[in-house]
C-alpha cells in the first residue's frame, strides 16, 4: 500500500478522504485524529461502516507507528479498487506534527492550569486533593520525585502538583523527574515540548533499559516496568527526594482488584502508597488514586492535548506497560467487564473500589500477612 505523509495529508481537500483508525480500543481511547473513524484491523474485511463511506473517497488507513497499515492489501476484493493510502509513521506521526511553536506555549499552559482551577477542579483538583488528605501522601518537608512517562496521566498528575504547591498549606518540595530508557528523538522530543508547553520544568536521565529487555521474549512489558520502578526509586534518591509519585488513577486500582480475582486467583489492590523494599526510606505514593480516567480524557481533550501513550519500540498494540505483569488485551477485556455490568448495576465500580475497605476476615478461610499465611481453622 502507497504511503502518505502527514503533511500531504494536510494538502488535501477534507472532503477527499476519509481516515480510518485500525487501531485496537486500548490505543483509540488515548486519542485518535480528529474526523477519523474507527474500524479495527480484523473487522475491515466485513465493516459495514468501510462499505458506507462513499466510494469517491480516498482511503487513508493509520495505525499507531505505520507498520500495521502495510499489511492491507489494497487489492483487495472489500476495498472495491479504491485509492488507498497507509498514513505515514501512524498516529505517532500525528502526533509529533502536533508540537506546538514557542508562540503557542505560553497561551497552552494558561488555559491547562485554568481548566485546573475552574472548569474541572471538582473533577480533578478535589479527588487529588482528597487522597493527599485521606491517605496522608504528602507531609511537611517531603521530597517528591513526580514521575513523568510522557502519558496523560502523569502530565496531569505534574500539573495538579503544581496547583497544590500553589495553596502553600504545607511546605514540600517536588521534583518532575523524567526517565528516557532508551526513547528514538522524535519520542523525546515530544515528552519535552508537552512538558515545556504545561510549564513543567523536568528533570531528565537516561538509562539502558529497552536494550536491555530488547532480546525478552517472554514478558518484556513486565520486565521493563520494575527495571523503571528501580531506576526511578534509584535516582529520586540521589536526588534527595524522600517519595516517587505514579499517575495510577481510580480505574487503574478497580481493574487492578478485578484482574487479580479473574487472572490471578487472588484479591489484592492498587495501594494508595507504599514502602520501598529495596530503597530504605523511600515511599511510593499515588495521588490520583480518585481520579477518574474519563475525566482525565476529557482534561486532556479540552486543552487539545497529545500524548504517546507507549513511546517503547517493541510493538505496535502496547497500550501500557503493567508491572503486574498482565497484558494489555487483559485490562482491555476488564474495562469492558466493568462497563457492561455498569449498565444494569451503575455502582458496581465503586462496590468494587470500596470492598477493599470492608473485607470481613471472618469470612476470609485464608489469608496473608508479612508473607504468613493464616487459615481460619488457626482460630476456629
Amino acid at each position: 500500500m502507497k504511503e502518505i505523509s502527514y503533511d500531504e495529508l494536510k494538502g488535501l481537500a477534507k472532503d477527499s478522504y476519509q481516515l480510518i483508525d485500525i487501531r485496537d480500543e486500548g490505543l483509540t481511547a488515548f486519542g485518535m485524529i480528529p474526523e477519523a473513524i474507527h474500524i479495527f484491523f480484523e473487522d475491515l474485511e466485513n465493516s459495514e461502516k468501510l462499505q458506507a463511506i462513499p466510494k469517491e473517497k480516498k482511503l487513508i488507513f493509520y495505525c499507531e507507528m505505520g507498520r500495521k497499515t502495510k499489511e492491507i492489501d489494497d487489492t483487495a476484493e472489500y476495498l472495491n479498487g479504491r485509492e488507498c493510502y497507509s498514513l505515514e509513521n501512524g498516529y505517532v506521526g500525528y502526533v509529533r506534527a502536533s508540537m506546538l511553536s514557542d508562540e503557542d506555549k505560553e497561551e497552552k499552559r494558561k488555559k491547562a492550569e485554568k481548566s485546573i482551577q475552574k472548569t474541572f477542579h471538582k473533577r480533578l483538583f478535589s479527588p487529588f486533593a482528597k487522597a493527599c488528605k485521606k491517605y496522608r501522601l504528602i507531609e511537611e518537608g517531603d521530597h517528591i520525585a513526580v514521575c513523568i512517562s510522557g502519558g496523560k496521566d502523569s502530565m496531569l498528575m505534574a500539573k495538579l502538583f503544581q496547583e497544590i504547591k500553589r495553596h502553600r498549606q504545607m511546605n514540600f518540595d517536588l521534583t518532575f523527574l523524567v526517565m528516557d530508557p532508551g526513547y528514538n528523538s522524535e519520542n523525546r522530543a515530544l515528552i519535552e515540548s508537552n512538558a515545556e508547553a504545561l510549564g513543567i520544568p523536568i528533570t531528565i536521565f537516561e538509562s539502558t533499559i529497552f536494550d536491555a529487555v530488547d532480546t525478552i521474549e517472554k514478558s518484556p512489558c513486565y520486565l521493563c516496568a520494575r527495571m523503571r520502578r528501580g531506576y526511578l526509586y534509584s535516582q529520586a534518591k540521589e536526588l534527595g527526594c524522600n517519595k516517587i509519585a505514579l499517575g495510577h488513577h481510580y480505574d487503574d486500582v478497580i481493574e487492578t482488584i478485578l484482574m487479580g480475582m479473574l487472572y490471578g486467583a487472588q484479591i489484592q489492590t492498587m495501594m494508595p502508597k507504599l514502602h520501598s523494599t529495596n530503597f530504605e526510606g523511600m515511599e511510593l505514593i499515588r495521588p490520583l488514586y480518585f481520579v477518574r480516567e474519563e475525566d482525565i480524557c476529557a482534561w486532556r481533550d479540552y486543552n487539545e492535548l497529545h500524548f504517546l501513550q507507549c513511546a517503547c519500540h517493541f510493538t505496535d498494540t502496547c497500550t501500557t506497560c503493567h508491572e503486574d505483569g498482565t497484558t494489555s488485551s487483559k485490562r482491555l477485556d476488564t474495562k469492558k467487564l466493568i462497563a457492561e455490568l455498569k449498565k444494569t448495576n451503575p455502582f458496581v465500580e465503586s462496590n468494587i473500589f470500596n470492598s477493599m475497605e470492608n473485607v470481613n476476615l471472618d469470612t476470609v478461610i485464608e489469608y496473608k500477612k508479612d508473607g504468613i499465611r493464616h487459615n481460619f481453622l488457626d482460630e476456629y
